[in-house]
């Protein structure tokens, strides 16, 4: 084709650059060689540049410089070939829209697709050719504020095919679109990529006019994510519908997380990010919020069943939706509280006849917990609902069930019997290892209950006898276990049991020193070959109480019990030693026994000691006689004469009970055991039961003063309260020892009002001042 005349008339020129954007726009399979491209490059320089359309200025630069009449001189020339090509690519794109509303389905949308690659791609070209355009004239036009209807060539494409194109055929290729995707539901095979390119042509589309270089997705938005997420909205009600009415629940939910899979990978395949968030949220709401009712009602024979993974996928399901976990939340600690009670209460049916084993107890508490604790990792991702559930239900069935119904305090109770169990010598002592695992079981246990004061004071009282008595199985155990019950509950709590430890070591040193001195004075000869030792304890860390008999101490241990009396007072002036002879201890050696060749070593407590050694003297002895021979009270002595006519070192003669006035003990010269040792030193029942309620005593009067020390401690700081406020507040302070009543708490209130800590407001019956 021949050069055009730099000069030639609007006319002339257009005639030749359509011929160049009817090549570009529809033959660009024919190629476009460069020096066609700069030909028409060149023909609109020279149209918008020539001095015949520029009036009166400068024909140097007729867009740039120049007066006021050279701008408005090139601002018409360049409008001259815009409105041209504005009405070429109208021409251009109706030819397209006629063809295209001649198809329908997929051959529409392969159709469309087709004309919209081509189309864009040689509207990349044109958008080249015009540079000269788009650099001078439509940028003077957008500068001085005529944005409504100018843009840059590429854009106009745009914006001339979202007209004259998009809005007349957008419905049937989203009819198209949505009938594909169906199918794909259906588990058919489609062509992705073709439904990517129509997604991507909509998003392109989303043009900001009030800056023709952005885009945003409102054409995305409105034509194509609305009606898909409509559809997909109708696709799934009818579907979950039908599915749920033909099968299990299980099955459902397997159903639901294999569409929400789908889903989430459509998005990331072939639509645009931000549908993730309309289109999830609607998939949610259809296949599972409007079914959750369903769902909540298997929950309860899931968890019957065990079934972790159904479980699994339904919480994972439900999570989606807000608060739909709550009533799993509240039906799992109805589960775990019902599971937990009636694991007791099949205990203690058992042995509904003596007392429930503090072993067997404990384990039947650890193993729902464990049960449900497992359940929570793995069902439940540990979610701290969950969590909060399975802990409330804990609580309920360790502090409320059938064992103790007798007493709030059992469970507690029977958790420092079970540790003094493991922690005493026993052939039965678990491995370290072991040991280490069950201890941090029994804190898991001790974590729920409520009246941590009574465990501390039962615990308390056993450590003191495994300390006295030496039966400590491991002194690495028992420092381990009080470093967890420190760190569950304060160094305060632990304070007294931790002195218990350097009372004993300070004993040992303060015997070996009294050994030293009696070798020393030559004062060991006097014993009568007694070995004698003494534990010093303090008073106020050992919940020791002083004997509630007189006692004559034997004649064989007086000489000893003075001189360490006199070596303690020399040692520590101003100390006084209280003698607890119910605790103490010794061994005896039986010669007397007919047929024993090496005797017997008795193993007994200081009264015992005391009854036995009467028999030095004579052989049968009267209930009166050592009575008076021992000084001790008739409920001592009673006990330890029961032991020994039980264990048959003594046979009673007269009475029908030990103890009787009257009753006569012979001493048992043909006494035979199959030991050699003999441990006599052990509690009968009815010691132990009243020693427990002495405790549980000691427990209510603590909480009492602990209560009252709460009271002064708050209204010191507050000066004024409500009874009602006051009230919730020692509650609140108090709950981590144990949770005090009501009843107990307006008891206190009323002790310290009698002893002036406090006071009335005057007309005000439930408001209270500090009395400072």
């Amino acid at each position: 084709m021949a050069a055009l005349q730099p000069n030639a008339d609007l006319n002339t020129t257009w005639a030749y650059l359509e011929q160049g954007i009817d090549q570009i726009m529809n033959r660009m399979e024919e190629g476009l060689t460069y020096d066609r491209y700069m030909q028409i490059y060149t023909v609109i320089y020279n149209y918008c540049t020539s001095s015949s359309r520029v009036q009166g200025g400068s024909q140097t630069d007729g867009i740039s410089l120049g007066s006021q009449s050279q701008r408005a001189g090139a601002s018409l020339t360049g409008s001259d070939l815009y409105n041209k090509l504005v009405k070429f690519l109208e021409h251009h794109l109706n030819k397209i829209r006629k063809e295209c509303e001649q198809l329908m389905d997929e051959s529409l949308l392969k159709y469309y697709n087709t004309q919209w690659k081509r189309y864009t791609t040689a509207s990349g070209y044109v958008h080249h050719v015009f540079g000269y355009l788009n650099r001078h004239w439509v940028r003077r036009e957008l500068e001085e504020g005529r944005k409504h209807d100018v843009y840059d060539v590429y854009t106009l494409a745009l914006v001339s095919w979202k007209q004259h194109m998009f809005h007349h055929v957008q419905n049937n290729v989203m009819i198209a679109v949505l009938k594909l995707i169906e199918k794909q539901r259906n588990g058919e095979s489609i062509d992705i990529h073709l439904i990517k390119n129509i997604v991507d042509s909509f998003v392109s589309l989303g043009l900001d006019e009030s800056d023709s270089s952005k885009l945003n997705l409102d054409v995305y938005k409105q034509y194509f994510e609305q009606p898909f997420v409509e559809a997909t909205e109708l696709y799934y009600k009818a579907e979950s519908e039908k599915f749920i009415s033909e099968n299990s629940i299980p099955d459902y939910l397997k159903k639901a997380e294999k569409r929400l899979e789908e889903e989430e990978d459509r998005v990331s395949i072939y639509l645009h990010a931000t549908t993730h968030a309309p289109l999830i949220g609607k998939c949610e709401i259809v296949l599972i919020k409007n079914h959750s009712e369903a769902i909540w009602e298997e929950f309860q024979t899931l968890l019957n069943a065990d079934k972790q993974d159904d479980l699994h996928r339904m919480y994972t399901l439900l999570s989606r939706i807000p608060d739909a976990l709550d009533p799993l939340r509240t039906r799992f600690e109805t589960h775990v509280r019902k599971a937990g009670l009636s694991s007791v209460e099949k205990i203690a049916n058992e042995k509904d006849s003596e007392p429930v084993d503090p072993k067997t107890y404990v384990d039947s508490l650890l193993e729902v917990h464990a049960k449900y604790r497992d359940l929570v990792q793995r069902a439940f991702k540990g979610e701290a609902g969950f969590v909060a559930s399975l802990d409330k239900a804990c609580r309920e069935f360790v502090n409320r069930n059938k064992v103790c119904k007798t007493s709030a305090a059992k469970s507690p109770e029977l958790l420092a019997k079970f540790c003094d169990y493991l922690l005493r010598k026993s052939a039965k002592n678990p491995e370290e290892g072991e040991l280490e695992d069950i201890l941090n079981n029994i804190m898991t246990v001790f974590k729920y209950v409520e009246d941590k004061d009574v465990f501390q004071k039962f615990y308390s009282k056993m450590l003191a006898k495994r300390l006295v008595n030496a039966t400590s199985a491991s002194d690495d155990a028992e420092a381990s276990m009080i470093s967890k019950l420190k760190s569950a509950c304060g160094a305060e709590y632990t304070s007294k049991l931790q002195r218990m430890f350097t009372d004993i070591s300070l004993s040992k040193e303060l015997n070996d020193s009294f050994r030293e001195q009696m070798q020393l004075n030559h004062d060991a000869s006097e014993f009568g070959g007694v070995d004698f030792s003494v534990l010093v304890l303090g008073a106020g860390s050992w919940p020791l109480t002083a004997p509630t008999t007189a006692f004559s101490i034997p004649e064989a241990v007086v000489k000893p019990y003075e001189k360490f009396g006199k070596f303690y007072n020399a040692k520590y002036s101003g100390r006084k030693l209280n003698w607890l002879f119910q605790l103490s201890k010794g061994e005896l050696k039986g010669t007397y026994m007919k047929g024993s060749k090496v005797g017997y070593t008795l193993q007994v407590s200081a009264y015992q000691m005391g009854i036995l050694l009467q028999y030095n003297q004579a052989d049968s002895l009267t209930f009166e006689e050592l009575s008076n021979a021992t000084q001790l009270a008739p409920e001592a002595l009673t006990p330890a004469l029961t032991i020994l006519c039980k264990a048959k070192v003594l046979i009673q003669s007269g009475g029908n009970t030990v103890g009787e006035p009257g009753s006569k003990y012979d001493l048992n010269f043909d006494f035979k055991s199959k030991k050699v040792k003999i441990n006599l030193n052990v509690p009968i029942k009815s010691e132990q039961k009243g020693e427990t309620e002495e405790t549980h005593k000691n427990i209510e009067e603590d909480r009492k003063l602990l209560m009252q020390a709460a009271i002064v401690r708050i209204m010191k700081t507050r000066k004024t309260m409500k009874y009602v406020n006051l009230v919730d507040e020692v509650i609140t302070q108090l709950q981590s020892r144990f949770k005090p009543k009501v009843t107990d708490i307006k008891k206190c209130i009323e002790i310290l009002l009698e002893k002036e800590y406090i006071e009335r407001v005057e007309g005000r019956q439930d408001m209270f001042n500090y009395v400072a």
